[in-house]
C-alpha cells in the first residue's frame, strides 16, 4: 500500500478525512456518545461502560484526542475527558457542508 498524497487534496478534504477516520471505529463512536451523555468522563468509567480493556480504551482515546475531537485534563491519577467544543463545531460544519453538497436527482442510475 502506497503513501497517501494528501497534498493534492484541499485543506477541507484533509481535515474532514482526519476527523472521520478518528470516528471510524464503533468503540470510538461509543466513547464519544458516552462523553456527550455524561458531559465528562474518567477513563475508568469507560472500561466499565464499554467492557473493553483499559489499554484498548486508552488507544481509542489517544486517537480521538490526536484528531482534536476530545480534550483531557489530568486530575490526580486519572484523566478527565470532554468534547473539544471548537473542533466539534468545526466537525459539524464540515460534515454539514459535505452532506449538503449532494442534490437529489432522478437522473441517476
Amino acid at each position: 500500500m502506497g503513501v497517501t498524497r494528501t497534498e493534492i487534496f484541499t485543506e477541507e478534504q484533509n481535515k474532514l478525512a482526519v476527523l472521520l477516520k478518528a470516528m471510524g471505529h464503533p468503540a470510538r463512536i461509543a466513547i464519544l456518545q458516552y462523553i456527550m451523555a455524561s458531559k465528562t468522563c474518567i477513563n475508568g468509567d469507560l472500561v466499565e461502560e464499554l467492557g473493553l480493556a483499559q489499554a484498548t480504551i486508552s488507544q481509542h482515546l489517544k486517537e480521538l484526542k490526536t484528531a482534536g475531537l476530545i480534550q483531557g485534563t489530568i486530575e490526580g491519577v486519572s484523566v478527565c475527558y470532554c468534547i473539544h467544543p471548537e473542533n466539534w463545531g468545526l466537525l459539524k460544519e464540515t460534515i454539514g457542508t459535505f452532506l449538503k453538497g449532494y442534490i437529489v436527482s432522478n437522473e441517476c442510475c
